[in-house]
């Protein structure tokens, strides 16, 4: 969604508001060691999305444990925001760091023979063959 100046105030104060209820208000310790990584809401403030990153093997439990609570939460999100309309809450798991970790990992485990080996201006050496000279002509 694009964002000018007035949606990433709207988003950030939702954020600020609704990261203080999860921390302060909602005493469930199924939601312990959640983190709220995003927000976002629709033009009319109708609708509010709510990113939440935690343990791998706690997605599920997450999920429900913030679905049973969404309206409690959405009662004091009304509260503290003061908006006219109240947004329906949409938690989505945030798995963005998990897979960042995956992929760190899987490229740490590249095996060494997919190394290139580069020439001194570190241009790659195809076939014993050094780099392209500026005519476009490789060096013997």
């Amino acid at each position: 969604m694009k964002q000018n100046h007035n949606s990433r105030r709207v988003n950030e104060i939702a954020r600020e508001k609704l990261a203080s209820i999860l921390l302060f208000e909602v005493s469930d310790p199924e939601l312990s060691l959640v983190t709220l990584t995003g927000v976002e809401v629709s033009i009319d403030k109708s609708v509010m999305r709510a990113y939440v990153s935690c343990d791998r093997d706690r997605y599920d439990e997450v999920s429900q444990a913030l679905e049973r609570a969404k309206g409690r939460i959405r009662s004091l999100l009304g509260h503290a925001l003061g908006w006219r309309v109240t947004p329906e809450l949409i938690f989505q798991i945030d798995t963005t760091a998990d897979e960042a970790e995956r992929i760190a990992k899987a490229l740490q485990n590249v095996p060494s023979t997919l190394s290139v080996e580069k020439d001194e201006f570190g241009y790659p050496v195809i076939d014993g063959e050094e780099g392209q000279d500026e005519q476009g002509e490789g060096e013997k």
